[in-house]
């Protein structure tokens, strides 16, 4: 009786991995239970600001030059957007954190950013991966009264 329930606990504990394994199988390949069929996003890209506009299919007009900062002005089939390497990623996340207050759609990779109108940035995901960063601008406009913060939302990340 005791091999005859630990037999079955044994099935059970295999049946639950081989269900739990299909899952992150079909979560893997982009495919949901609910029919989404979003594009497969690559592995984050990494590079100078040229291999990354070569892999976003841009030919780059560098804007900006420097030792911490190379900035280019892009525009594909999909749009125009802003294209930039950092030497750190503290300069990258300060960079950022400083644009967030004017609202947008960010590509974020490692010591790299893109950033465009949302369609554009998610066009642009589907060839150098990453991740996509929105943010809400801290002051829209001059509303007279002077805004609350109440409800704010930041940027979000997806």
């Amino acid at each position: 009786m005791v091999e005859q329930l630990q037999w079955r606990r044994g099935r059970a504990r295999r049946a639950s991995a081989a269900v739990l394994t299909g899952l992150a199988l079909l979560t893997a390949c982009g495919g949901g239970a609910d029919g989404d069929d979003k594009p497969a996003v690559p592995p984050t890209a990494s590079g100078t600001l040229e291999q990354l506009a070569s892999k976003a299919h841009c030919e780059p007009d560098v804007q900006t030059d420097a030792q911490e900062l190379r900035r280019a002005n892009c525009t594909t089939g999909d749009g125009r957007y802003v294209l930039a390497t950092f030497a750190t990623d503290r300069g990258q996340r300060e960079w950022i954190n400083e644009a967030n207050d004017y609202g947008g759609s960010y590509l974020v990779g490692r010591k790299w950013v893109a950033v465009g109108d949302a369609d554009v940035v998610a066009a642009l995901r589907g060839r150098l991966g990453g991740t996509v960063e929105t943010a809400s601008p801290h002051h829209a406009g001059n509303s007279g009264g002077g805004g609350s913060e109440e409800g704010h939302s930041g940027h979000h990340k997806s």
